[in-house]
Order: structure tokens, then C-alpha cells, then sequence
């Protein structure tokens, strides 16, 4: 591409970095986990939600176990104010979640933002300014020594304002644009406000180190927070958090890293909605955790009705490739994918495996909701015997022999290249049984009995061109003697009849399958499939299938 050249790196790495984190593997607990969608989200939609929508939404994110989250900028937008008010005023606010509220550091600002938390029994209020080099010279216009006083002024604000308010509260502070900021500096003026605010463990302050716009791969920003853990005063008196946005893709990694650094806290939203390409998604970054045995402490095990109420209240949509969410996320297409998760989910049924191992899937669909029927095996074109043998056998009973499935597998595959799309499970099935399940198109059987005599001897009534005729031979077996007679009389000729049976439903009046299949004189192979009430009447069913498909050339 052209003119690369005028970008520059923005971001300033940490000197001689001690890289702690880079020997650590897992990330061994959940953090605080602190939700953003109600403002950070809210901003960033084309048509913000209304109140009714907000607290739809606010209920889903106390539902879903969110402990902090944060409602909006109320001094800076009446809605936002209502809603506050709306949530303290109806009491809608559990007594275990706190809410947190944004404010820039000037007084009328902070003042208001008190005011609107009249009431609440738990708060954070969360002060914010920009101490990036960029946002110092060509926004603000100041010097290091005027950012570094415009956010101690704001902390000695919120002392003396908060002092005559009646809200339980906790402060949070956050350098904006923390990542294109030099950390020598971003760690000056958080120790700043930390030394106004004086926090302790039983109240403890948030230090907020936001990737206000990513500027660098995400190493470097574990660097950054680990150099901010490892000197920050009072701190164990309080929680580091950090806030990612997207920009470079790696908003995930980012809080991964992040954690592996030493931070306490993640603030995100569901999905990773925000500006510009989004924050963090606080979906992916908790269902990572479980998936490595790691309890999130939120719960996500109705992901569907999640993403719909979502979808409703933001108009955003839930991409089909969402991890952990999306409608495509669990689903194999691919043949060689198809049939390794039948197997691993066979080996599981087998084994009673209890830790979960299935290949191509990370974790169990249905622990968030998902049904293995619609999310997991789908066919198309470029599906193998594996799959739709699964999909046969999962849905509706089906346990196709192994070289069956394969016979199968190309007629359904012909079938969805043909329709140019994917097929459902129904339409497998429609496939199945129309063209191999008691067929009877050129030789129809009507009626049959046996004798031993001393073998056993059957006698045949078959429709052949509309005419009855009786077939009369005997045979080792009961099928044995079907063939015969159908070779003798109708001069059919075939060979290495083979068939398997089983029962479809569990109980006295079950139906059973038989799979028969027959060689042709030329070598050809065709199969049959046979259901009834009785399995010797289902055996003969499916012979009788096998020789119609090879007259009607269904090989």
C-alpha cells in the first residue's frame, strides 16, 4: 500500500521491562468484571437505546451476574440522568451490584454527577482525563505540569464534594489515551490522585488504564500494565483495571495479556460493541476462561436468549462467526471435520469421559444453549459420510453401517450441490427415506409366509407390472430363501447379500431397521433399508428396497 510512510509507532514501550507475566500460562481466576455497555456501548450505536431498552438490558446484565456496572455520564445527558434516577427511584439496583458513573473533572460536572447518585446505596464514580502526548499539544494545548494538576484538582473535587453526599461511593480514575502516554508520566499522575484520595483495603480505589485506541501489538501493553502494577502506591488498596477497545483486532489479547501483568479488573462490553471497531467482549474473554476450567463467574448458558435481547435493544447484530455465539461458531461443514467430532462424541458416550475433548469444538455447545441438531453438524456440499451418518443417527435413530453411510453421503451431498445451500436435518432424513427405505417401485411385495420343511421354505406373492405372482424357494435362512426365491423366479441376479438391524425405539412396540445391501454381476453394490413393527418383515422390506434401486439403476 501507499504512503505507509507517514505513520509512525505512537506508543511509548516500557524501558528494560521485567516481563513477569511472559512466564505465567494461565489466567487462574476471574477478575472483576464491570460492564460498560450502558455508556461506553450505548455511545456508540447509530440509535442509542431509549430508557425502556436500558433497563431491559441493565436486568439482562444483572441476570447474567455483572456486579459493577456502568450507567452512563449523567451530568453530560439528561437521558442518561433519567435512567440513573430511573434504576435508584424504582429500586432496580440489586444490593450486591454497584453502579458506576463517568465525570470529567470540573466541578459543576462532579457536582451533578453526586446529585444524580442521591440514594444509591453503592456507587462508582469514575474520573477521567487525557494525559496522552498527542491529546496534550494538539487538543489541550498544556504542558505535562497543567495535565498532571487537572487531574489532582479533580480528586481533591471529589473529596470535598463527596463529604456532604449520602452515597456509599468508591473512585476510579482512568489517563485516558493511557497507551499513547509515556508510563513514567501515566504512573506520576495516577500516583497524583492515589496520594489525594488515600484509599485503603476496605475501600479500595480503581486505577483504569484504558486502550483508549490500540497502538501496539498487545506485549507491549502487558508491559505497560505490569510496569503500572509493579509501582503504583497503596496497591493493596486498589484494583487495576483496564479497558481495550479494538482498533488493531486485539482487544482480547489485550486483557489476556493484561491479567497475566497483574491486573484486577476488566471493563467491556457484551459482544464488543463501542467505538470504532469496539471494546473488549466480555463474552469471549469470560468464555475463554471456562473454556480453560476457569469459573467466569457470569453465566452465559442461554447464549441465544442473550443475543437476541441484545439484538433487539441495540440493533446491532451478532456476526454468524461470533465466538462462543454466533450461529456458525460450533458448525462443521468440512467431510473430515464431521467425522472426527462423531467419533470424539461416540468416544464420550463409550468412555463416560467427564473433561471435555471433542475435536474442532472448544467447548460443549450445549453449555450455552446451543442444540447439537442446528449448531453443530451441518450439510452441505462439501460434507462427509461421517456427518450425515451423525446427523441420521443423532437426530432420528438411524445407525447406518459403515460403508452404507458412505453410499449415502453422496446422494446427500449431490442433492445440496444441486440446491446450492445447506440442507437441515429434515431434508437428510426426507433424502434417506425417500430413496433407500422400503422401496417397492418395480417389484412390490404383498404378501409372504414360511414353512420349515426341513429348511426353511418361503412362499412369495410379489405385484410385478401390476400382475401378482407366487414365488416359491427354500433357503438356509429366512432371508436366504427371499433371495432365492425372488433369483428363481424372477430372474434377478445377485450376490454377498449382507444386512445389520436394530431397534429404532426403546419399548415393546418398536420399530426396527434392517440395512441389507447386494452385489450386481458387474460389481456394483446397492443398498436397501427396511423399517416395520416386526424385524423379519423389516429384513425383507429392505431386500426388497436394495433390488428395486438396482432396477431403477439408484446405485
Amino acid at each position: 500500500m501507499r504512503n505507509f510512510e507517514k505513520y509512525t509507532r505512537q506508543f511509548y514501550p516500557v524501558k528494560n521491562p521485567t516481563r513477569k507475566w511472559a512466564d505465567k500460562t494461565f489466567i487462574e481466576k476471574a477478575p472483576t468484571w464491570c460492564s460498560v455497555d450502558l455508556r461506553d456501548g450505548n455511545q456508540a450505536l447509530v440509535i442509542p437505546m431509549n430508557l425502556d431498552e436500558k433497563l431491559d438490558f441493565f436486568k439482562m446484565l444483572t441476570d447474567i451476574g455483572f456486579k459493577e456496572i456502568e450507567v452512563g455520564f449523567p451530568a453530560a445527558s439528561e437521558t442518561e440522568y433519567e435512567f440513573l434516577r430511573a434504576l435508584i427511584d424504582r429500586d432496580l439496583i440489586p444490593d450486591d451490584v454497584t453502579v458506576q458513573v463517568l465525570t470529567q473533572a470540573r466541578e459543576h460536572i462532579i457536582r451533578k454527577t453526586f446529585e444524580a447518585l442521591d440514594g444509591c446505596k453503592n456507587a462508582i464514580v469514575h474520573l477521567y482525563n487525557s494525559t496522552s502526548s498527542a491529546q496534550r499539544e494538539q487538543v489541550f494545548r498544556k504542558s505535562k505540569k497543567e495535565i498532571l494538576k487537572l487531574a489532582v484538582d479533580g480528586a481533591k473535587m471529589f473529596n470535598d464534594i463527596a463529604r456532604d453526599m449520602d452515597v456509599s461511593y468508591r473512585y476510579e480514575y482512568s489517563p485516558e489515551s493511557f497507551t499513547g502516554t509515556e508510563p513514567e508520566y501515566a504512573l506520576e499522575v495516577c500516583n497524583a490522585v492515589l496520594d489525594v484520595w488515600k484509599p485503603y483495603v476496605s475501600k479500595k480505589a480503581i486505577i483504569n488504564l484504558p486502550v483508549t485506541v490500540e497502538l501496539s501489538s498487545p506485549h507491549v501493553y502487558a508491559d505497560q500494565v505490569e510496569y503500572m502494577c509493579d509501582h503504583l502506591i497503596f496497591r493493596d488498596a486498589i484494583e487495576v483495571s483496564l479497558h481495550p477497545h479494538n482498533d488493531r483486532g486485539c482487544a482480547i489479547a489485550d486483557c489476556e495479556l493484561g491479567l497475566l501483568a497483574g491486573a484486577d479488573r476488566i471493563e467491556g462490553t457484551l459482544f464488543g460493541n463501542g467505538e470504532r471497531t469496539g471494546n473488549a467482549d466480555i463474552v469471549t474473554l469470560a468464555m475463554n476462561m471456562y473454556s480453560q476450567g476457569v469459573d467466569p463467574k457470569l453465566d452465559f448458558s442461554n447464549m441465544p436468549e442473550i443475543s437476541e435481547i441484545y439484538e433487539d435493544t441495540t440493533r446491532m447484530q451478532v456476526g454468524p462467526r461470533q465466538p462462543y455465539a454466533g450461529q456458525l461458531v460450533f458448525a462443521a461443514f468440512s467431510g473430515s471435520h464431521q467425522d472426527a467430532i462423531a467419533k470424539g462424541m461416540k468416544y464420550r458416550e463409550e468412555t463416560g469421559a467427564s473433561v471435555w475433548t471433542v475435536p474442532y469444538l472448544p467447548i460443549d455447545p450445549s453449555d450455552v444453549g446451543m442444540e447439537y441438531e442446528t449448531s453443530v453438524i451441518r450439510i452441505n456440499s462439501q460434507s462427509g459420510k461421517g456427518g450425515i451418518g451423525y446427523i441420521l443417527e443423532r437426530n432420528y435413530g438411524y445407525i447406518l453401517p459403515r460403508k452404507m453411510r458412505e453410499d449415502v453421503g453422496y446422494l446427500v451431498k449431490a442433492a445440496s450441490d444441486s440446491a446450492h445451500g445447506e440442507l437441515s436435518p429434515g431434508q437428510v432424513l426426507k433424502l434417506f427415506t425417500d430413496n433407500y427405505v422400503n422401496i417397492n417401485t418395480y417389484i412390490k411385495l404383498v404378501d409372504y409366509h414360511y414353512v420349515r420343511d426341513p429348511d426353511i421354505v418361503v412362499t412369495l406373492t410379489v405385484e410385478v407390472d401390476g400382475r401378482e405372482k407366487a414365488l416359491v424357494a427354500g433357503g438356509n435362512g429366512r432371508l436366504d430363501a427371499v433371495s432365492n426365491a425372488v433369483k428363481k423366479h424372477l430372474g434377478i441376479k445377485f450376490s454377498n447379500l449382507t444386512y445389520e438391524e436394530h431397534a429404532l425405539t426403546a419399548g415393546s412396540s418398536s420399530q426396527a431397521i434392517t440395512y441389507v445391501s447386494i452385489t450386481l454381476p458387474d460389481g456394483r453394490i446397492v443398498w436397501g433399508a427396511g423399517i416395520h413393527d416386526d424385524i423379519i418383515a423389516s429384513s425383507v422390506n429392505a431386500l426388497f428396497s436394495a433390488i428395486n434401486r438396482s432396477l431403477a439403476g439408484r446405485v
